[in-house]
């Protein structure tokens, strides 16, 4: 009784384990996901049903043919039966076969790429995402952002997979499969989301101290609400008043942050970082994402009100620390270092952060000092 307690507990520990809404096979929002799921969902319950099979006749074979105690003498040694052996063999070859099919044919329907697809570049560097948008096709990206990949409804989307330092692996269940990012390689992955919302995913290939920390999120709008966001997010970034804390908090990016990290209007590191990757998260429009810091820290959460309010704590706390927030290695260039900000500066790099906008639907800005 106390082993088939523990065994319970065990088994529920890794049932909940398994349990997701925000990373879901099951739960498909895109054209690729639902053709994913239309083949798995018969496949699971065929393996199940397989697998109940197999384990009821093992348990028969090991109840029935376990030598009793009164049995002293080695049991009868039989050759084998020819007819069961064919059986057994044509049986799986026809099941993987009736698997094999479809499987082959959703292949090939997910690998397809759409003429008019929309091109985004998805780079993987550790340990966040970054997304380019090359709307001229002149090898220029108008729009660079980080950790949230927004595209419209409706629309095919070409995603160009590949990484700046290791190994990584894009995965946004709900829309698609996952693709590998590898340096030197680029992969294609398709995405069409049938509807308005928003889509998370995680980094599937394991990349170093904080791979579990490395999250994907897709952001789906409507044509509309897309084109205004492209419009906000190809302008430069405002220029504070002089005198204000914004404006002093810009003289401190310039002076502790602008080796790594670029704002349009301001400087041009982007490739130039001093980091392995040679790349940092473009800030041009900070204010305008819902995540920050790899997307595990949130930019917005809800005061007593229910409003959408600004999340200086956290933030605050990422300016002063870093890799306490996260594992990473910034000693050798993997990461944020600890920039050994004084409280003043944080206040005032907050200020200027604050000004990145366009600011997200619902959200209001907060009056600058």
């Amino acid at each position: 009784m106390r082993a088939a307690r523990r065994l319970t507990i065990v088994a529920a520990v890794l049932l909940l384990t398994s349990c997701s809404t925000k990373q879901s096979v099951f739960n498909p929002k895109g054209t690729n996901a639902d053709r994913i799921n239309r083949l798995q969902v018969p496949v699971f319950i065929a393996a199940g049903a397989v697998g109940v099979i197999v384990a009821i006749m093992l348990t028969f074979v090991i109840v029935t043919g376990r030598r009793r105690r009164s049995e002293s003498d080695d049991p009868k040694q039989i050759h084998g039966n020819t007819r069961v052996e064919i059986g057994w063999t044509i049986v799986p070859f026809l099941i993987l076969l009736a698997v094999a099919i479809p499987t082959v044919g959703t292949i090939l329907k997910i690998s397809h790429r759409p003429a008019n697809a929309m091109k985004i570049s998805v780079y993987g560097q550790q340990w966040w995402w970054s997304y380019e948008y090359d709307l001229n096709n002149d090898g220029k990206p108008e729009v660079i952002t980080a950790n949230e990949l927004v595209i419209p409804v409706g629309v095919p989307v070409e995603l160009e997979v590949q990484s700046r330092d290791v190994i990584h692996s894009f995965w946004i269940p709900a829309l698609n499969g996952t693709r590998d990012a590898v340096p030197g390689r680029v992969q294609t992955l398709e995405i069409t989301a049938d509807k308005p919302g928003v889509f998370d995913g995680q980094c599937k290939e394991y990349c170093g101290l904080s791979h579990a920390n490395m999250r994907a999120r897709a952001i789906a709008l409507t044509p509309d609400e897309f084109q205004q966001w492209l419009q906000g997010q190809q302008q430069d970034a405002p220029t504070p008043a002089p005198g204000t804390m914004a404006a002093s908090g810009l003289d401190v990016f310039k002076t502790k942050c602008a080796s790594c990290h670029q704002i349009n209007g301001v400087d041009d590191v982007e490739g130039k970082a001093a980091l392995v990757a040679k790349h940092a998260p473009n800030l041009t429009h900070l204010m305008s994402r819902s995540v920050f810091a790899s997307a595990s820290f949130p930019l917005y959460v809800k005061d007593a009100n229910g409003d959408m309010v600004f999340n200086r704590n956290e933030l605050e706390a990422w300016l002063r620390n870093p890799p306490a927030m996260l594992p990473m290695a910034p000693n050798e260039q993997r990461g944020m270092p600890n920039l050994k900000l004084s409280e003043t500066e944080i206040d005032q790099l907050i200020s200027y952060l604050q000004t990145l906008g366009p600011y997200p639907a619902g959200v209001t800005p907060p009056t600058q000092p």
